[in-house]
């Protein structure tokens, strides 16, 4: 695979991730345990998947600078700051949050979830916002 197919890729994994936790939230919401487990794991998947080819493509591309000027480029670093940050934290919430379920310690889960989805999902989102400011706009 080209590295030039690396950001989309990238961009397409951590898209996949979102829907995944949409449609986990969907399921638990709607009862649906098992179909919710699957949900889940499968965003776990697509996210350490997508770290890899991340850490992968950057080793090999460098930093990718965004070139843009003016008040578009605020929002992208405001963006791309906020992404980071909370980027940082996702592997720990998501862990946890999965350990948890995984050990049938449901109240736990649940107080975690609550925190761990909507970062995890901010961070899945912006991911795919960077990737269309940077290699797409």
């Amino acid at each position: 695979m080209p590295l030039s197919s690396f950001p989309g890729l990238i961009a397409g994994l951590n898209a996949a991730a979102a829907v995944l936790l949409v449609l986990g939230w969907v399921l638990i919401k709607s009862g649906r345990r098992e179909a919710h487990r699957w949900a889940m794991v499968s965003a776990f998947l697509c996210s350490a998947v997508f770290l890899g080819a991340y850490l992968w493509y950057h080793a090999h591309a460098g930093v990718v600078r965004y070139r843009k000027a003016g008040p578009i480029r605020l929002v992208y670093f405001a963006i791309l700051l906020t992404h980071t940050v909370l980027a940082a934290a996702v592997p720990v919430l998501a862990v946890e949050t999965l350990f948890l379920a995984w050990r049938g310690r449901f109240d736990a889960h649940r107080r975690w979830a609550r925190w761990t989805l909507p970062i995890w999902l901010y961070v899945s989102v912006t991911g795919v916002v960077v990737y269309w400011m940077l290699f797409r706009s």
